[in-house]
Parts: C-alpha cells; structure tokens; sequence
C-alpha cells in the first residue's frame, strides 16, 4: 500500500538580522513536510505495523529528501538535519513514530547529505495547525551547538484526525552570532568526566 499524500510543503526561512545584529552569513532553515493519511487510522489498535511502514516509509523519505536537495543544491551544503511527525488525533504516537523512526525512511536522506550523526526528532500528536518542530544537528559532529537549532511551522489545514505529517528539516550554517561554545569544551572542563551528570 503507497502512501495516500494529500499536499506537500516546503518552508524555507532565511535569517539576516539576529540580536539586532546582521549575520555574517545568513542562516538558511528548509522544511520539507508531506500530509499523507494515516494508514493505521480508524482499524483499532494494530498489532504489526511492518507491512505499511515498509511500504509508506522509503517513498516518503525519498520524496521529502528530493524536496531538501531541490533547495540546497547538494547534499554537500546541508550542515544540520533532523526529522518530525505529528499525527492526527485519530492516530497514536507510535503511528507518527512508526514512519520516521526506520532506516528505510531515514537512509535516503542521511546518505544524500554524506552524514554521520543519527537524525534528531520530533514525535508529537495534535490537530490541524499544530506546531510542526523539528530539531536539528550538526550531520557530523553531535557536539557542535552551533548548529543545535529548530525550524518551527505549521499547516493549517493538518493533520486531520486520519493523517500524519512527516517532515524533514535541513540547516546552511548555524546559529549567527553563536557563542556558548561546543560540547567538548565542557567535557574538558569538566576533567573529561564523562559520567559526571552536568557533562551532558
């Protein structure tokens, strides 16, 4: 069964100004969304949840990727990417979980952009015009904070309580004016203590 996408959308923000300070170099933020039907929606509680993840999820990663690239240029340009689902409130969170959380939704993305860290998430439940959140990171190091960020949308007109919108979010460059410094100066302020809870 193909996934039923009902729109898709493609949000792009560009900061020049931050703190009431031009960016040296603007910060590019794209979301790539789809609002497909929730394919579990309405069957009651659903055991297996494989054949229609194996079957929605690659299309939709494929899609949603070509949608970031179109954008970009490259996979090369990409520095920050993540990845978000809310699903209506007919659905489960493991619905919106089930169609982000699989390498063969995941995969074409992080091997278009050449990257080494895991996708940061969002899953999240709610009706139409919900916020869409998707957090980002460095697609390399998982440590550098400038490129912690969050593209935050919404769709007016969805998820409708059978629907499900999955999105991937993309980042050229970081936060303009960063400066509370990487993850690993902590650690190595901290004597590179690794399990000392304020090292996280």
């Amino acid at each position: 069964m193909v996934p039923v996408i009902r729109k898709t959308l493609l949000h792009v923000e560009t900061t020049l100004i931050e703190g009431g300070k031009a960016a040296p170099t603007p910060l590019k933020l794209i979301a790539a969304m789809a609002v497909v039907k929730n394919p579990w929606a309405g069957r009651g509680f659903v055991e297996d949840l494989k054949p229609e993840i194996h079957a929605a999820a690659p299309v939709l990663g494929a899609l949603l990727t070509r949608m970031i690239l179109d954008v970009t240029g490259s996979g090369e340009a990409v520095e920050a990417y993540g990845k978000a689902a809310v699903v209506g409130l007919d659905g489960e969170i493991e619905h919106a979980s089930a169609l982000i959380h699989t390498l063969r939704f995941g995969n074409h993305y992080r091997q278009a952009v050449g990257a080494k860290s895991y996708l940061a998430f969002c899953n999240t439940r709610g009706g139409a015009n919900a916020p869409v959140m998707i957090p980002l990171m460095d697609k390399n190091d998982e440590g550098r904070r400038s490129h912690y960020l969050t593209i935050q949308c919404a769709i007016p007109d969805a998820p409708a309580a059978d629907e499900i919108v999955v999105a991937l979010g993309a980042s050229i460059g970081g936060r303009p004016h960063h400066r509370i410094g990487d993850r690993y100066q902590d650690l190595q302020e901290l004597g590179n203590d690794v399990h000392n809870p304020a090292a996280v």
